[in-house]
């Protein structure tokens, strides 16, 4: 049996000032780094509106290698905290390596697909990514957040870049936070959202997740890669394999569900950019 223990408020607080110190929308201030995007990474010239929330936010794009050699249309991933994914300079701890690692597998799996990965604000990124409530912090937004993403910035990018707009190819994915939002996004836009990555997803934020997924069902067919750690520690591991089995009970295929267990004690970054990279493939490959 597990010990299940909730992160501390004091805890969470801290981690949340130490990222507000650093970051403020758009990326930290680093001047003696080295922007490490490769040429594939743009940020889009404007700021992006969250309507109901009337706050700005910066929008990252990924382009794959042969973008601006064909006409064809590509698949697109959406990933949060687009500060994170890219660029060493702007990255609140260390970066992701999102477009390394999709560099990577284009060469060696001819996986091509299109990022677009919106930045977070850390002083309102829980409650942001959250349509649900948790009592020690401020009314849930995850609801307005993702009608924005769905309303604003995917008929954005659908009709200036060549996207394939189809739910099926259209996924979603984060950690942590943004791994519970994305896990909201599949049950919730389902018609928009086909496939979607939940790294370490913050189901203790709310238990309500556990009812809502129970309530709001995602199509069957949907493909989840759902991975964590051993590192996350007993709660956040004890609410993830739940998960697991509650979507299993509700009819979802073996076959489309794909839990992940990291036990080999990488460090936090190390395993999210392995399971990143792990999880885009898998998605990807599925029909």
């Amino acid at each position: 049996m597990f010990s299940v223990k909730r992160p501390s408020l004091r805890w969470l607080v801290i981690l949340s000032t130490l990222s507000a110190l650093c970051l403020i929308a758009s990326g930290c201030d680093k001047p003696n780094s080295v922007s490490s995007a490769t040429r594939g990474v743009e940020i889009l010239p404007y700021q992006f509106v969250i309507p109901e929330l009337e706050r700005n936010r910066t929008v990252r794009l990924y382009l794959p290698p042969s973008y601006y050699l064909s006409e064809q249309g590509y698949p697109v991933l959406y990933l949060h905290d687009g500060q994170n994914m890219f660029d060493q300079q702007t990255a609140e701890l260390a970066e992701w390596q999102v477009d390394e690692t999709l560099e990577q597998l284009a060469a060696t799996n001819g996986l091509e697909i299109i990022v677009v990965a919106v930045d977070s604000d850390p002083s309102t990124r829980f409650t942001e990514m959250s349509p649900w409530l948790n009592e020690r912090f401020d009314e849930p937004e995850g609801r307005q957040y993702m009608s924005f993403l769905v309303e604003v910035v995917k008929p954005f990018i659908d009709n200036n870049y060549r996207t394939l707009k189809e739910r099926e190819q259209t996924a979603i994915m984060g950690a942590d936070m943004g791994g519970l939002i994305s896990h909201y996004a599949l049950h919730e836009f389902s018609h928009v959202f086909g496939k979607g990555g939940l790294i370490s997803p913050a189901y203790w934020y709310s238990q309500d997740v556990f009812a809502h997924t129970r309530f709001k069902k995602m199509p069957l067919n949907t493909p989840v890669y759902l991975a964590f750690s051993n590192i996350d520690g007993d709660g956040m591991i004890a609410d993830t394999d739940k998960m697991h089995r509650q979507l299993r009970m509700q009819g979802h295929p073996a076959a489309r569900v794909r839990l992940s267990r990291e036990t080999s004690g990488l460090s936090r970054i190390d395993f999210t950019r392995k399971a990143f990279a792990e999880g885009v493939t898998w998605l990807f490959s599925k029909p």
